[in-house]
């Protein structure tokens, strides 16, 4: 019997940035994410940060987690304590030492976003979203006078996206709903200019507004000019520019010299030095990763190299890339469905040459055992293309006939299943074949990664179309000749968890067991406990408690609560700021009463995630264990 540990043992390492001889990463080779350094040849990572102290999972922390000032000898490091995601500045030694408070008390009660950075100067841009009052503030950071200037502030948060080499201009971007912002420019000395959108003070009730999904900014030194990311010219965003002195006015950019084929989008565009550029795709859930050179005349993008796509570093994910440009160097996170995350390196002085710096695997199983996937892509009760994979078993393991079925539902909602071992789906899937279950693992309506009109799709309708969506899967997958759906159970977290509890509370006939991690249940309560910096955003992408009551009362799980008809799982982290502990609480207390069966799984020392290592144990086998008891015939 292959156990979870097997899975685990194999350590994440995310984040890398290079600086000088030595990378410095996020690791949980203690158990918890903490950073660490190693040489770039190669040697034993050194701890940075106590051991009691655990970071946060990179995936949730807006922003950067960490970065290195190496001419303050110091790292900015953006810790919470135990999944309460009040990012606070710390500074730390280079070499390593206790956490201290980067601008004392001045930050209690708020999160902290680390955005722009700038090793030259020692100045950085802070995001501050206060916890008790819908405001979230600006800041430029001198770090080294450990000064701050308030530069911008606004209930939708004016997030720093860009700034020219002296900081004297600086862009903010101001969202209101996925792909619906404002670009301002702040100038020193000069008011406050809006460059491209129209602000949220300035719109008639009801007026349409065009999306631009204004991204990724970049400043072209001695022009007046921006190169940015945006969907007003393609659905699955390009590159355009920008004249500051024609506002409202975006150019097309052309790419020249794309190899890839596939499905997807646009993810980032990143400025490395002069005119060159790193951009990322994101095609059928794989990265792809370019070095292109800009021509800003003839308006073109034109392709120098494949950073990640091909050989090694093809069919997996792209966790994340870091540019160094003193060595000309990239540093990036990857991995894919077998294999777990790895640091790698790339210079670019003289033949450029790839370098991994780790070597994690997966202990005590055979790769070939492990399940690489397949497409299982469909077309929905509309006509709508849902991208999607099913996970079966591999044959070596022995296991005929149809197989009891894992319904796995990603989170976001805008947001995308990857093959990405550094996620907690892709071991909880990996383990799932290997005890004998087949996973489905859909991308509806809603998802992101195939342009934004499908990511829309799900604003101010959770629980509507992309409801429907899994509903129309389970009669797709039950012509599957390896798939029992008579056996099916339906597991999610956050968003994935609504929509768990919606499928079994609303279409209970289909399922035989569920497991909901932190999900919301009613979602009123859901908006009222949310963050306060977080209410303006959900008033326009899902609801207002007072203007859209009934409709929030007709897709809460809450309202179809006493339909369930299958055992239930509830997961929940107590520090959990997005969907709170008291949630979930309400859920199994509502059930218990009526008599239902319902185990409740409550992590004292989590978040809006399972992350130490004992804790995802407890919570792997819980999943694995309630299904196999569930699901498997006796």
């Amino acid at each position: 019997m292959y156990r979870i540990e097997s899975f685990l043992a194999s350590r994440l390492f995310l984040s890398p940035q290079v600086v000088g001889e030595r990378i410095y990463f996020i690791s949980n080779l203690s158990g918890k994410l903490s950073l660490y350094s190693m040489r770039h040849g190669g040697s034993v990572p050194e701890p940075l940060i106590p051991p009691h102290i655990a970071m946060q999972n990179p995936h949730l922390v807006g922003g950067r987690p960490f970065y290195v000032f190496p001419m303050l000898q110091k790292i900015l490091v953006m810790l919470d304590r135990d999944g309460d995601e009040n990012y606070q500045p710390m500074f730390i030694p280079m070499d390593g030492g206790f956490p201290e408070p980067a601008f004392e008390e001045t930050f209690e009660r708020t999160q902290v976003f680390l955005m722009c950075c700038d090793q030259d100067l020692n100045i950085c841009y802070l995001v501050a979203a206060s916890r008790t009052e819908e405001v979230v503030r600006t800041y430029k950071a001198n770090l080294q006078t450990r000064t701050l200037q308030e530069i911008a502030s606004s209930p939708y948060g004016k997030y720093p996206a860009a700034n020219n080499s002296d900081h004297t201009k600086i862009a903010l971007v101001e969202g209101y709903s996925v792909g619906d912002g404002v670009l301002y420019l702040l100038e020193e000395n000069q008011p406050q200019r809006v460059l491209y959108g129209i602000p949220w003070e300035d719109r008639e009730e009801g007026q349409v507004v065009p999306l631009n999904s204004i991204g990724n900014i970049h400043f072209l030194e001695d022009t007046n000019t921006l190169v940015m990311t945006s969907s007003v010219f393609e659905d699955t965003y390009s590159p355009v520019l920008l004249n500051m002195d024609q506002p409202g006015q975006l150019i097309p950019v052309t790419m020249k010299g794309l190899i890839h084929q596939g499905v997807g989008e646009l993810v980032s565009m990143e400025h490395l030095i002069d005119n060159r550029f790193s951009m990322e795709f994101n095609i059928d859930g794989c990265s792809w990763l370019y070095e292109a050179e800009l021509d800003p005349i003839h308006k073109e993008f034109s392709i120098i190299q494949v950073l990640v796509g091909e050989a090694e570093l093809a069919n997996g994910v792209l966790f994340s890339s870091d540019y160094d440009k003193i060595t000309d160097q990239f540093s990036f996170s990857f991995s894919n469905a077998v294999a777990p995350t790895q640091i790698y390196t790339l210079k670019r002085t003289g033949k450029s040459v790839l370098e991994r710096h780790t070597n994690e695997k997966v202990l005590g199983i055979p790769v070939h055992l492990l399940s690489t996937g397949e497409d299982a892509s469909f077309i929905s009760h509309d006509g709508t293309r849902v991208s999607a994979r099913l996970y079966l078993p591999s044959d070596d393991l022995g296991y005929s006939g149809k197989l009891p079925l894992v319904y796995y539902i990603h989170g976001g909602p805008q947001s995308q299943e990857r093959p990405d071992f550094a996620w907690f789906s892709m071991p909880i899937i990996q383990f799932l074949t290997l005890n004998g279950f087949a996973v489905f693992v859909p991308n509806v309506r809603g998802s992101t990664g195939y342009g934004l009109n499908y990511t829309k799709q799900v604003d101010r309708d959770w629980g509507g179309q992309d409801r429907l969506d899994h509903v129309h899967a389970l009669k797709v997958l039950a012509d599957h000749p390896r798939v029992d759906t008579n056996r099916a159970g339906v597991v999610g977290r956050s968003y994935g968890g609504y929509m768990t509890l919606v499928q079994a509370f609303r279409h209970p006939n289909l399922w035989k067991a569920a497991v909901d991690m932190f999900g919301p249940f009613d979602l009123l309560t859901f908006l009222q406990r949310i963050p306060e910096t977080w209410k303006p955003y959900y008033r326009i992408a899902l609801g207002d408690v007072d203007k859209d009551r009934e409709f929030l009362v007709e897709r809460s799980p809450k309202t179809y609560v006493d339909q369930l008809a299958c055992p239930l799982l509830v997961i929940q982290g107590k520090n959990d700021p997005r969907v709170v502990e008291q949630e979930s609480r309400d859920l199994v207390e509502h059930l218990r009463a009526q008599g239902k069966t319902v185990d409740y799984l409550m992590f004292e020392n989590e978040g809006h995630d399972v992350l130490k290592y004992e804790n995802r144990v407890r919570c792997y086998n819980a999943i694995t264990d309630f299904f196999r008891k569930h699901l498997m015939e006796e």
